[in-house]
């Protein structure tokens, strides 16, 4: 692999990824656009001068590919399945009967935080957010603060960091032979964090749209579509800890979570049709953060400094 190209230091391939976000930020509604020309632009660039880690020329980029795809297909199979998880969920009107569980107030906004927290610890943080999301559309009224929506992330990715099922990072620690004890530390920091944004995030979306004092009068939870939700979530559950238990060297050859997700999804189809409608735009939402992902995992990282203050 060739040295990168530097410009002030910095090497060319992270400047090529900023103008990405860059363009995403100032001109959002052209963002697949821009992720997709970004990544031809990188791996034109890496093709043609740098090569990859695992060597130069479309040979190097074949093989990083290979490496990369298990990632790619899991994010992909998630994404998609989990568009229509959200969709279950939401139609069991179980959302819609939440406001009678939380309070009223700011601080039910605090327990959504907490209970997306609790979730993403076992559940990959994708599906903790967008569950999350889902049921905050609901109890807000569909007027979601973009401060609570970023707390909504944050509640997600702290959920897993002490968790060796949680996250993608701590499990390849785990791979690595890395302890679960030695990341469990991590809730230290984690539920530090939690405590110092949630409660703004929630104060700051009671003051832009209060959480719906009551559900519906005569309104009924669907407990086909429940038991649905339950069946998916169960399956991701039992494939994660059985996959990272019993079967770690599969995770390195299958999507195992994203399979297990879309058998789920497929085998519960006759209780309840999913949603198909949302898949066109779910797609296009898919693409756009697997270019981005897939751009990340070409950037030199090996060329950054040592981690320090």
């Amino acid at each position: 692999m060739a040295d990168s190209i530097l410009i002030v230091g910095i090497p060319l391939d992270f400047i090529f990824f900023a103008f990405i976000l860059l363009g995403i930020a100032l001109f959002h509604r052209h963002t697949l656009p821009i992720a997709l020309t970004g990544l031809a632009v990188i791996i034109g660039y890496k093709v043609g001068f740098t090569g990859f880690r695992s060597g130069a020329g479309v040979s190097g980029f074949a093989h990083h590919m290979a490496h990369e795809w298990v990632m790619l297909a899991n994010l992909f199979l998630l994404l998609m399945g989990f568009a229509l998880l959200s969709r279950h969920f939401e139609e069991s009107r179980i959302p819609d009967a939440m406001p009678a569980v939380l309070p009223d107030d700011w601080k039910g906004g605090v327990v959504l935080l907490v209970i997306i927290f609790v979730l993403s610890s076992f559940l990959d943080n994708i599906a903790g957010a967008l569950i999350g999301g889902t049921v905050a559309r609901h109890v807000f009224r569909g007027k979601v603060h973009i401060g609570y929506l970023a707390a909504i992330v944050a509640a997600s990715n702290a959920g897993g960091a002490g968790s060796v099922i949680g996250d993608t990072t701590t499990t390849m620690m785990w791979i690595d032979g890395v302890s679960p004890l030695s990341v469990i530390e991590a809730y230290v920091a984690a539920i530090v964090a939690l405590v110092i944004f949630a409660v703004p995030a929630a104060m700051r979306q009671h003051r832009f749209s209060p959480i719906v004092k009551d559900p519906r009068r005569g309104m009924r939870v669907d407990g086909a579509r429940v038991f649905v939700v339950t069946v998916i979530l169960i399956a991701a559950l039992a494939a994660n800890v059985t996959a990272n238990l019993r079967f770690p060297a599969l995770l390195d050859t299958l999507p195992v979570l994203g399979l297990a997700v879309w058998a789920a999804i497929l085998l519960t189809a006759f209780l309840r049709r999913p949603d198909w409608k949302v898949m066109p735009e779910t797609f296009k939402g898919t693409i756009f953060l697997l270019a981005l992902v897939t751009a990340a995992s070409m950037m030199p990282a090996e060329t950054l400094p040592a981690a320090s203050w």
